[in-house]
This record gives structure tokens, C-alpha cells and sequence, in this order.
């Protein structure tokens, strides 16, 4: 349990959290285990079996702060907040421009871009760094592959044949991802191809955890910009659906949660004993992997790096918030493009 850029984790089971002298005071086994300032804090995230208090449930709401339910896999299961602040001209030209199938194209290639370059990158600095020839010719044909698939992405003219381009190239990435696995931890952590509802191997399940967190702060970031996370570009309108954090998303996947999932097996941080089988063939991870990839997760988001349109550096954990303000500058017409986040 960590407050860090805003948001505190709790993973901890049959944990209490209560509102006491303007601090979130969590309680496990009537016993205080951490206390946070209300300040330092924009959002509570909850997983498993966690309550909370109605009495810091309304403190929460009063001050805007959003309190997120997972469940113990990290899925998303509820969100608590107080009325919505965002800007209603914003959100109105978003719902205008979303009927415009060019602008509505424009955004989806630019997000489907970022998305290649940045698994892209993933791959090639994979094939530099790894002491096998088999595995860097693996993952360099796949980044050649992702190079033609991001030269065609130019030329499509709607947004199925765009989808359909994004489709396979993640196919093509997936299945060289285990390349990227050290020799000596692919017997447990090779992952075979991408697997979600439910995650089949451990790999899979980290990834899926890693992604939960990804997307809670997406759909904060797109909230903090005034956007309404429903209407997305890329991915279509369902109920219920946050298909602008979505979009967000894609472009942040690799550098953000697919390089930390690597980090954490290949040096390994994560044993494959801290992961369980559940019935039906689900892997999911234990209690004390949860703790230890939240808490990588947040020191990886402290960590600085160089934004392509930014003169200086800036923490990771910041790159979406600063996503979601390029894109409400595109859609108010204050640019003429949204500009993808691509790594270096």
C-alpha cells in the first residue's frame, strides 16, 4: 500500500480504510497499517475484499476523488465518484468531432502508430540486448513486420481496415514475446501468445494485472482533461465501456506495462510459485505478487523520461495525463493533429 502520483493502492486482504482527521487510516485486523494525507491523495484504488467507510466514501465524493474497485485478478469492477467537473464545451466538441469520420480516422491512425512504434521499440531493444541469435532474429522479422504494418496504417481509408492492421501486428508481437523471456525463465514465464478472460499462463496474468492499473490511470488522466471517456476513436461505442481510455491506452501498453512485466520476470522478482491455478485453467497472481508488482509499477511511473514534444523530462506516470490534454487541444482545433506518445 503506497500513495504515489495521486493514487493509493490497497491490495492487502480484508483490509479496512476509514476517514480519520483528514487522512485515509487503513486498518488490517483492527491494527493501523498506513495513513495518508486526503491532499496527497486523487484516487483510491481497491482490490479483493477491501471496505471502506461511508463515512471517507462521501469525503472522497466532496472532494472529487474517485474510489476504483478491482477485483483480486485486477478487473475492473465499480467506480465511486462525486458529480462529474469535466468541461462540457470540451465534451461537446468531442461529441462533434467524433461524428466527423476524418478527424474520427485521424486520432484512430495516430493511436494505432504510437502503438506499433512503441511495440516496435519493445522488440528491437529486445533483440539488442539479448545473447541469442535465434531469439534476435525472432524479434527483429517481427519488428520488420511491425515496420510494413506501420507504412500501410497511411494509406487506410476507415477504421475496420485500420483495426484489422492493429489486430495482426499485436498477434505478430505476441508471438515472438517470449523471446523476449531469459532463456532460464521461459519454462515458467513463456507466455503463448495473448490469452485474457481468464489469463492461461503467468506471463498472461501479470500482463492482464499490469493492464488493469494502465487503464485506471488512463481513464483518470482522460477525466482530469475534461473528456468523456465513453466516446472513444479507435475502439467502439458500447454501454459501460471506457473506449477513450482505452484508446489512451494502446499507445502506453509496451513501454509502460509489457517492458515492467519483463523487468519483473527476467531479473526475477516474480517466482512462479506466487502464482496459483484456479479452476477452469485461470492463473492468477498471489497476494504477496500483487503487493510486489503494484509497488514496481509505481516506481516505474516515478521514473523520468523525455517526452517528444516536451523540452524537458517528465515522470512516466504523467505521459497519459499529458496525452489526454494533447488530445483535448486537437479536438478544440488549438492543433491540427494529435500527436502520439512515442519512447525513445
Amino acid at each position: 500500500m503506497r500513495a504515489l502520483l495521486n493514487t493509493l493502492y490497497v491490495t492487502v486482504p480484508q483490509a479496512y480504510l476509514r476517514l480519520e482527521n483528514d487522512a485515509v487510516r487503513v486498518d488490517v485486523e483492527r491494527e493501523e497499517k498506513l495513513r495518508v494525507p486526503l491532499h496527497h491523495i486523487g484516487t483510491v484504488v481497491c482490490f479483493g475484499s477491501a471496505l471502506v467507510s461511508p463515512a471517507l466514501i462521501h469525503r472522497l465524493s466532496d472532494d472529487g476523488k474517485s474510489l476504483v474497485f478491482l477485483d483480486d485478478s485486477g478487473r475492473f469492477k465499480a467506480r465511486l465518484e462525486g458529480p462529474v467537473s469535466g468541461n462540457i464545451l470540451l465534451r461537446q466538441a468531442q461529441h462533434r468531432v467524433a461524428a466527423d469520420e476524418a478527424f474520427t480516422l485521424g486520432v484512430a491512425r495516430a493511436v494505432v502508430a504510437g502503438k506499433l512504434r512503441n511495440a516496435r521499440h519493445v522488440l528491437m531493444r529486445g533483440a539488442r540486448d539479448t545473447g541469442s541469435r535465434d531469439d534476435e532474429a525472432a524479434l527483429n522479422a517481427a519488428a520488420d513486420g511491425i515496420g510494413r504494418a506501420l507504412a500501410r496504417i497511411e494509406h487506410v481509408s476507415d477504421l475496420d481496415a485500420l483495426r484489422g492492421i492493429e489486430g495482426e501486428t499485436a498477434r505478430t508481437y505476441f508471438q515472438v514475446f517470449s523471446h523476449l523471456v531469459r532463456p532460464d525463465r521461459r519454462a515458467d514465464f513463456a507466455p503463448q501468445g495473448r490469452t485474457r478472460r481468464p489469463p492461461r499462463d503467468r506471463m498472461n496474468a501479470l500482463l492482464s494485472f499490469l493492464y488493469s492499473l494502465l487503464m485506471n490511470d488512463c481513464r483518470s488522466a482522460v477525466e482530469a482533461a475534461g473528456l468523456d471517456p465513453q466516446l472513444g476513436f479507435l475502439h467502439a461505442v458500447r454501454p459501460g465501456r471506457a473506449a477513450l481510455a482505452l484508446d489512451l491506452m494502446e499507445e502506453l501498453r509496451a513501454v509502460v506495462a509489457d517492458r515492467l512485466a519483463l523487468t519483473l520476470v527476467n531479473r526475477g522478482q516474480l517466482k512462479a510459485k506466487e502464482f496459483a491455478l484456479r479452476e477452469g485453467g485461470a492463473i492468477s497472481l498471489s497476494d504477496e505478487a500483487r503487493r510486489a508488482v503494484v509497488i514496481a509499477y509505481q516506481e516505474r511511473k516515478r521514473e523520468e523520461i523525455g517526452h517528444p514534444l516536451l523540452a524537458q523530462k517528465t515522470p512516466l506516470g504523467l505521459v497519459s495525463l499529458l496525452q489526454a490534454r494533447l488530445l483535448a487541444r486537437a479536438i478544440r482545433g488549438e492543433t491540427p493533429a494529435y500527436v502520439p506518445f512515442l519512447a525513445r
